[in-house]
């Protein structure tokens, strides 16, 4: 059996940096069982499996962590549009996700593509009983906004620390944070149009995340709802310079703060290696 991947480093202009990634181009003949286990051997955050569109997109994606199976993730639906987009020669990229279509807009310079836009599911916004707990695990002492549970596809609870320096130092108990919440946590600071984060979900078998494009839509929106940024302002995120893999991230919410209207998150990606899985039938 022989199955072709990409690699791919998602939310960077730079190889070897950004949020890595592996894309099955066409998983049809791969058996289901398998599907965890070839993203496990990858040991990436997350991998995708390409399939046949079946609800009126461009392909059908899959997403894995080591650990479990994603309906939606920002990086690989990034990433993968980049990956198909390129021999598709489209503007637009149309991913068939388990939350529903995706589409990516594609900017390209030239044959390159040089930066993808994506309009992401508007999240839930839910209350975190177990807040406390979370603080306690993460070692802050207090959160400068409500901690609130967005739910895009994964869940992500958004935690506001005061300064940029204390996201950088923070170390969490991963231990605790997994035994509270199966949740990503995303600790964050900044203001105006700059925001730093790093994103902890020792819960899917990732202690931290260098690049979360699910997260980022729910940064904005979370912005927007408390205030600290107006409808449509983008903002650009850092992520993963703690762990060597540093990521820039772009988002932006519309609406208000009753009722969020639309949602993008965009960046880069650059395809780093090709390879093949060769396993005896």
């Amino acid at each position: 059996m022989d199955f072709r991947y990409v690699v791919c480093d998602v939310f960077t202009d730079r190889p070897l940096t950004g949020n890595q990634l592996a894309v099955f181009t066409d998983a049809r003949a791969i058996p289901e069982p398998m599907l965890p286990l070839l993203a496990r051997e990858m040991s990436f955050s997350e991998t995708v499996f390409v399939y046949q569109p079946i609800a009126g997109g461009h392909a059908r994606i899959r997403i894995f962590t080591p650990g479990t199976e994603l309906p939606f993730a920002g990086h690989p639906v990034l990433g993968a549009a980049f990956v198909l987009g390129a021999p598709l020669q489209l503007e637009t990229v149309v991913l068939e996700t388990g939350t529903g279509l995706v589409p990516v807009a594609l900017q390209r310079e030239g044959p390159r593509i040089v930066f993808g836009r994506m309009t992401q599911p508007i999240p839930k916004v839910e209350p975190v009983p177990e807040a406390a707990a979370i603080l306690a695990a993460l070692g802050v002492a207090r959160a400068a906004l409500p901690v609130e549970r967005y739910v895009n596809g994964p869940r992500h609870v958004m935690v506001n620390v005061e300064t940029q320096d204390q996201v950088a130092k923070l170390t969490p108990d991963f231990a605790a944070l997994a035994r509270v919440t199966a949740d990503g946590v995303s600790c964050f600071a900044g203001s105006g149009r700059r925001w730093k984060t790093r994103m902890f979900a020792p819960g899917h078998g990732i202690n931290e995340d260098p690049a979360t494009g699910s997260a980022a839509g729910p940064l904005a929106c979370h912005l927007m709802r408390h205030g600290r940024i107006a409808s449509d302002e983008e903002i650009e995120i850092a992520q993963g310079a703690e762990i060597g893999r540093p990521s820039t991230l772009f988002a932006q919410a519309s609406g208000t703060p009753d009722q969020i209207e639309r949602v993008e998150v965009g960046g880069g990606a650059v395809t780093v290696a090709r390879g093949e899985f060769r396993l005896p039938t």
